[in-house]
């Protein structure tokens, strides 16, 4: 991808309003699917999350409907988001290392999941890519054949999301396994109809009432990420903004 790609794909600002996506005809478009067709019987989900968080937003969703049918599922947590809030005396990451994993698990309990086995992986925050040959590695060790690999989107626009994406596709291609993308900052830089996301491989899986409510839930386990920094006077990792495009009745794959 030329530099002037990668500099139009940079989270900044406030991003696409969530009004703009909820107006485009083009969303309400997409194929539908369901959980059960995603993750077939006697198979496993395992959720890819660069950062704690990610396995929410992404598919939190999808998460309580493939336990409601009984499927297995384990959550890898490639990092423990510990560069999260760089030059921050409230949250080093000393700090973030313990209350990042402490939140993943307050956030699973409030959607219901509290026995998801999860595996921390131990990558460093904002420096995957330096790593992706060994998390492709890593990956390969905990997948099994015909197991299902839920993780970020190769072209999200994150660099760790981005690096676990590579290192995903790599490794279920090893395993004979399948891949399926969840699009996280691409609703921040991208717009509607943006011929730069592969609309032609999404699908959107409708959430019910109640796995929205539960996945909004989830989101306020995330106290690092969801309110400002009073040491810096930053604004929250996730703002308003950002947690209005992601926590929608639906949740967009890419196939």
């Amino acid at each position: 991808m030329n530099e002037d790609a990668q500099q139009a794909r940079h989270i900044v600002g406030a991003g696409t309003p969530a009004e703009a996506w909820e107006a485009w005809p083009g969303l309400a478009a997409l194929p539908m699917i369901n959980a059960a067709s995603l993750v077939g019987e006697k198979r496993r989900a395992v959720i890819v999350a660069p950062h704690p968080d990610d396995e929410v937003l992404g598919c939190g969703g999808l998460m309580r409907q493939l336990a409601a049918l009984g499927r297995d599922m384990l959550l890898v947590s490639v990092t423990d988001g510990t560069g999260s809030h760089p030059g921050s005396i409230l949250w080093p990451p000393e700090r973030l290392a313990k209350e990042r994993p402490r939140e993943s698990a307050d956030a699973l309990r409030l959607m219901g999941l509290a026995s998801m086995p999860v595996v921390r992986a131990g990558f460093t925050d904002t420096r995957v890519a330096d790593d992706e040959a060994v998390l492709t590695a890593w990956m390969s060790d905990i997948l099994r054949p015909g197991d299902t690999v839920f993780t970020t989107w190769r072209g999200d626009g994150h660099p760790d999301h981005e690096a676990t994406g590579r290192a995903c596709a790599r490794a279920t291609v090893a395993m004979s396994c399948r891949m399926i993308e969840m699009p996280i900052w691409a609703w921040h830089w991208a717009v509607p109809g943006d011929s730069r996301i592969p609309w032609a491989n999404a699908a959107r899986l409708s959430l019910s009432e109640k796995d929205l409510a539960r996945k909004r839930a989830a989101m306020t386990a995330h106290v690092s990420q969801v309110t400002s920094d009073a040491a810096t006077g930053e604004e929250p990792v996730l703002t308003p903004h950002t947690l209005q495009r992601l926590l929608r009745s639906d949740e967009v794959l890419f196939l």
